[in-house]
């Protein structure tokens, strides 16, 4: 177990992560960094303290939003290029079946 240090809206903290998750632990902090300038512009700039409530509750209203509306399926989009792909395995595939 390592011990990184992560900054969140102006302030480090020391932060211990399992072997391996150091990039996961990047991702959340720059998460967190996305919104911090939004939570400390609504707690008035006053504390540390009252920018990581506001961002605490930027971030709880996301999740919220994302558990009352979760995504609905697949984006056609994505499907219509997966369906390409495996079009274009299997014609490969008839092409080798052929050769053969």
């Amino acid at each position: 177990m390592a011990d990184i240090d992560i900054s969140i809206a102006g302030r480090s903290y020391s932060v211990a992560a399992r072997d391996g998750d150091e990039p996961h632990l990047r991702h959340l902090e720059s998460i967190l960094q996305k919104h911090a300038e939004t939570a400390h512009r609504a707690s008035g700039g006053l504390n540390a303290e009252r920018t990581l409530v506001y961002l605490s509750l930027i971030l709880a209203d996301l999740v919220d939003e994302v558990q009352r509306n979760p995504p609905q399926g697949v984006s056609p989009v994505l499907l219509e290029r997966i369906a390409d792909r495996l079009e274009a395995v299997a014609a490969a595939l008839e092409e080798d079946a052929a050769e053969a």
